[in-house]
Formats: structure tokens, C-alpha cells, sequence
């Protein structure tokens, strides 16, 4: 009997981890995190709820990585610092979680994999990676032969005719195993929605190369710092200019010295690059700006040149192209972003207004359909994406002919089930998300996220009242200190202690010897008594001081 349970990635974008488990032995493909929404204040990462693999942690074989991507690699710590369990990848995704796995004190068994090298994990696991193109070097899918029959797991990929690395997804090697039959395929659905074909890394390349000729002043071109490929052109194109190169932000710094040790930037020499403090030394003409921040990450390179705060201030002549399109709930930032560039006179180039300067690195249908029709799999259960996504993909699944009962639509937590052939949900383990703080070194619980919710919506009210100890008189208070309120609230707040007072010298003087009890009814005055001027109940903090 063989399970299959994600536990992240199926109704979100990230968070990716999905268990595979076979009599009495588990794998785990991917570690993923995600990055927090606008309304979870002081959260910085969610990671999946791994209680199941801390439940069955004697079980646990390895974790398999197809990339090194955030949501496929950045919770690995956390697990391992829970489950210490070997870690299989490629080189250049070791490569990433090595780094991440130093900057916060994490020892780990990472092992290099080379795809179409079969590999035995336990006693009922062989696994195989195979070749996929994506958006950072090194990308696999995994082929898991189980008793029950073999799965495909794509990870993310997309079909490109002419990679910049020259490695295309290795179709052969799924297609070989569609002739031998599969008993399920696990296929990445990011861009199921789109009816056109995914375009290739050349078009970028060109497109650049375009845009890039008649600029007179400088180039920035933003983007995320781990795709390489594109990084890779880039600097081509700045050593055929005769431009010098400035990387601002750290990843972008860290993960192009970390490719040039490993060898992924062949020929790419100290030469190519300025640092960002001599880079406002250079003529304009000559220099080219490599930026993270794409996403208008405020701490990020691109978002330092467009507040001018920089050494380097850009202005009318200088080019900025922003190589990514904007993450669903980043499109206001991404747009505010674009703005203050324009108002400072620089041209900006982004996929809105130039397609060519981006394109994406997941499968869209057409190539997704290609995969299901090359594969033939006994059944199918879409991943990676939100769950307009997993049902866009079933919907093109259907139309190659699979039967609609091979058809699983999981979420996260689902325990699908396959014997004989078949899969069919099973019931559920633990699952969910644990919201993390800067680092990752403090978990935030829904209770702290809903009081910080309510601290911004409502604001902070220090109420601090002095009493006698021997006759339990009511010397002075409640005195009132707010943050966070408006103007008109902080206007009305005398009137809202005097209010709060009379409410407050309604508590009995023989009450008044319970600390405990003093402090609630000193909230509840208080409470009361804004509400009456404000309609709100903000949260109160209660001081009582004894004389």
C-alpha cells in the first residue's frame, strides 16, 4: 500500500512538501516555504506544520529537493532541526541549502544526486532524477519506483526548445516510463490557466539585447537573484557593451559568487564587476546595475535607487527594466515602485508594456497537456498552485482522456491512498501553516497574529490608576497614554478618563485588595469609556500602582 500526502502546496503558491510513504518507510519532496500576506503583521515566513513527520520520524528516509528555490528549500531548517534525516539534491540546490542551512547554525547530511542515476532509499523506495528546465540551475523531477508502481514527480519545470544551459526537461526519460506504465503522475500547475505556449529564455536574451543597444546612461535591470540562466545572459551582454557590472542586494552578490565556484558562469571573471561603493564613479554609459527587489521589497537594490537614498541616483537617460512580473499581492507595491522611477525621469521597461523582458519558468497547457499525453499516467493529482490552478489542470488532464475517477483533486493534508492501481483518499494527517517570525526564530500563533490584527485596527491604550494600600482609596488615574490612535481620538482622551474613572469608582473599595481583579476592571472602564467617544475597543494595558 503506498500513500501519497502533501503536506503544502496544493491550494498555495510555495510551501511545497509532499510525503511518500510505503510500508513503513517515508520520503519527503521538497521543504518549502511561502512568504506572508499584507494581513499578517510581524510575520516574515510560514512554513508547513510538520507534526506528522515529527510523528513518524523514525520512518523518514530522506528528503528528496527537486530545486533551490524559497518554496521548494526554505523550511528545511526547521525540519531538520526536528527530523535530522539526509538530504538529496543536485549540486547546485545543495549548493543553496548549504548557505541557508550555515546562516542559521543547522548541521544536515546533504548528499549530491546526478540525474538518471537510480538511487535506493530503504527498502521499497528507488528514486531517479530526471533533467528539468526552470528558471535556476540544477531543476529535477523525480522518478519513484514503489511496490505499488512508479510515480513522476515533475517538480517545477517548463518545456524550453533552447535553454541558455542547453538542458531541456528530459521528456525522453518520462515518456520511457509511460511505456512501462505509471501509476501516478504529480505535475506542477502553476500556470495551468494559461493557453499559451510558455516562451523560451532566448526571447529575454534578445529582447535585452534589444533594449539595451541605444541607452546612453545607465542599466539596472531588477530581478530575482536566483535565476541564473538570466543572470547569466546579462552579464554577457554588460562584457559586450563594455559596461562594468554593480550587484546590489546580498542574494544577488551570494548566489552569482556561489555559481562561479561551482562553475555555473563559465568565464565570468572579478574583472565583470564594480562594487556598489565606487559605482556612482563610473560613467553612466558604462555601467550596468544588476538589482534585486523586483517584487519592491523595501530593503531590496532596487528599491534604494528608486528612493535616491544611494550613493547611485538615477535620472532622465538611464534605463531600468524590471525582469519579473509582480507576485499576486505585490501588484500595488510592484506599481508604487514603477512610479517613483518615473518620477525621477528614469525610462522603465516591465512585462506589462514588454513581454519580451520576462518570461516564465513553469509549464503552461500546451506543454502541460504534452506531458500527460507523453506520460499516459493510471492517475493524476495536480500540485504546486492555488486551487484555481489544481482544477484548471485536472480540466486538461480530462481532455487527454484520463478517466474523471483517476482524476484526485488533494489539498493540503489529504491522505491519497493507491493499491491495485487506484488511488482514493483515505482520510487526513496534521497539516497546516506555522508563522514565523524575522529569521525564523519565533513562531507566531493565531492568537498573537489576531491581537496584532486588532492592535492596528483599534490602537494601544496604556491605562495606569494609583491607589493606597491601607484604605484602598483611588488616588489618582486611570491616566491615559494611546498609540496608534488618530487625531481626534487622541484629542478626546482627558474626557475619556474622566469617563473611565467615574466607571472605574464604581468597583467596591473591598474589591480593590484583588490585583487581579482591579486590573480587569480597570480594562473594562476603560474600554467602555473610549467606546463611548470612538466606537472602538482598542486594547488596553492595565498598570495599578500601591502606595
Amino acid at each position: 500500500m503506498l500513500h501519497v500526502i502533501p503536506l503544502g502546496g496544493l491550494g498555495e503558491i510555495g510551501l511545497n512538501a509532499m510525503v511518500i510513504a510505503c510500508r513503513g518507510e517515508m520520503l519527503l519532496v521538497d521543504c518549502g516555504l511561502m512568504f506572508p500576506t499584507a494581513g499578517n503583521p510581524g510575520v516574515d515566513i510560514v512554513v508547513p506544520d510538520f507534526t506528522h513527520l515529527r510523528q513518524n520520524a523514525a520512518l523518514m528516509k530522506g528528503v528528496l529537493l527537486t530545486h533551490g528555490h524559497e518554496d521548494h528549500i526554505g523550511a528545511l531548517p526547521f525540519l531538520l532541526a526536528e527530523v535530522p534525516v539526509p538530504v538529496y539534491g543536485t549540486r547546485f540546490t545543495l549548493g543553496m541549502v548549504r548557505h541557508r542551512l550555515n546562516e542559521l547554525g543547522v548541521e544536515a547530511d546533504l548528499r549530491e544526486i546526478e540525474p538518471r542515476h537510480p538511487l535506493r532509499l530503504g527498502e521499497h523506495f528507488t528514486v531517479e532524477a530526471t533533467r528539468v528546465t526552470h528558471t535556476v540551475p540544477d531543476a529535477v523531477g523525480y522518478i519513484i519506483r514503489t511496490p505499488e508502481g512508479p510515480l513522476i514527480h515533475t517538480g517545477d519545470f517548463k518545456l524550453d526548445p533552447d535553454p541558455i544551459d542547453g538542458l531541456r526537461t528530459d521528456l525522453e526519460r518520462w515518456g520511457e516510463l509511460g511505456e512501462e506504465g505509471v501509476l501516478c503522475l504529480l505535475s506542477d500547475s502553476t500556470n495551468s490557466e494559461r493557453a499559451h505556449e510558455t516562451g523560451g529564455e532566448r526571447l529575454v536574451e534578445q529582447t535585452f539585447e534589444r533594449l539595451f543597444k541605444d541607452v546612453k546612461g545607465r542599466i539596472v535591470v531588477g530581478m530575482f537573484a536566483s535565476h541564473l540562466h538570466r543572470v547569466r545572459h546579462v552579464l554577457e551582454l554588460a562584457r559586450k557593451l563594455e559596461r562594468s557590472v554593480v550587484l546590489m542586494g546580498r542574494s544577488m552578490a551570494r548566489n552569482i559568487e556561489m555559481a562561479r565556484e561551482l562553475g555555473y558562469l563559465p568565464g565570468v571573471s572579478d574583472s565583470y564587476f564594480v562594487a556598489p561603493e565606487h559605482a556612482a564613479l563610473l560613467p553612466p554609459e558604462r555601467t550596468l546595475i544588476l538589482a534585486t527587489g523586483s517584487q519592491a521589497e523595501p530593503r531590496a537594490g532596487l528599491s534604494q535607487l528608486a528612493s535616491g537614498d544611494g550613493a547611485v541616483r538615477l535620472g532622465p537617460g538611464d534605463l531600468v527594466v524590471l525582469s519579473a512580473r509582480a507576485i499576486p499581492g505585490n501588484e500595488r507595491a510592484v506599481s508604487g515602485l514603477i512610479d517613483q522611477f518615473l518620477w525621477r525621469g528614469v525610462k522603465v521597461v516591465y512585462p506589462d508594456v514588454e513581454p519580451g523582458v520576462h518570461v516564465s519558468g513553469h509549464a503552461s497547457q500546451p506543454q502541460q497537456r504534452r506531458v500527460l499525453e507523453l506520460v499516459r499516467p493510471q492517475n493524476f493529482v495536480p500540485i504546486h498552485g492555488e486551487l484555481h490552478h489544481l482544477h484548471r489542470h485536472l480540466a486538461t488532464a480530462k481532455e487527454t482522456g484520463l478517466a474523471p475517477e483517476r482524476l484526485l483533486l488533494a489539498q493540503d493534508g489529504d491522505l491519497i491512498q493507491f493499491e491495485e492501481g487506484r488511488g482514493r483518499f483515505a482520510g487526513s494527517v496534521p497539516s497546516g501553516r506555522v508563522y514565523r517570525d524575522r529569521f525564523g526564530q519565533g513562531v507566531v500563533t493565531q492568537d498573537i497574529l489576531q491581537e496584532r490584527t486588532r492592535l492596528a485596527e483599534t490602537g494601544l491604550l496604556v491605562a495606569a490608576v494609583v491607589i493606597q494600600r491601607a484604605n484602598l482609596e483611588v488616588l489618582s488615574g486611570p491616566q491615559l497614554t494611546g498609540q496608534g490612535l488618530n487625531l481626534d481620538e487622541q484629542v478626546a482622551l482627558p474626557r475619556v478618563a474622566q469617563d473611565a474613572r467615574e466607571l472605574f469608582l464604581e468597583m467596591s473599595r473591598e474589591l480593590r485588595g484583588d490585583d487581579a481583579r482591579v486590573r480587569e476592571e480597570l480594562v473594562k472602564a476603560v474600554r467602555r469609556a473610549f467606546r463611548l467617544h470612538s466606537g472602538k475597543r482598542p486594547v488596553v494595558v492595565p498598570m495599578v500602582l500601591k502606595v
